[in-house]
């Protein structure tokens, strides 16, 4: 796979702590993949578009995701983080909650 730039590097990284070093480097081109499938994002395309689905173990990057121990809410926590860092780096953060929003 050819090498990403720094800055998306330091993102997809901030997620590794919610996996496992093997986890992870499974995880990690799901995630890249996902950012660069187009249309449905399932593992089956992703894969497709990190050339991965002809390796004979892929159903270690199926199995990634639902067998993993990692909490989806950590990682909503981490994406929320990282957006804030970004977007309003200093200052307070106003934000409109109802009961729709989970």
């Amino acid at each position: 796979m050819a090498s990403l730039p720094f800055a998306i590097t330091i993102v997809i990284g901030a997620f590794a702590p919610l996996f496992s070093t093997r986890g992870f480097a499974l995880a990690n081109p799901l995630l890249v993949g996902t950012i660069l499938a187009p249309g449905k994002r399932t593992v089956t395309a992703v894969l497709r578009v990190i050339r991965k689905s002809a390796d004979i173990h892929v159903q270690n990057y199926h199995r990634v995701l639902n067998r993993a121990r990692w909490s989806s809410l950590e990682a909503g926590r981490i994406l929320l983080n990282l957006l804030l860092d970004a977007f309003v780096p200093e200052g307070p953060v106003v934000m409109g909650i109802d009961e729709t929003i989970e």
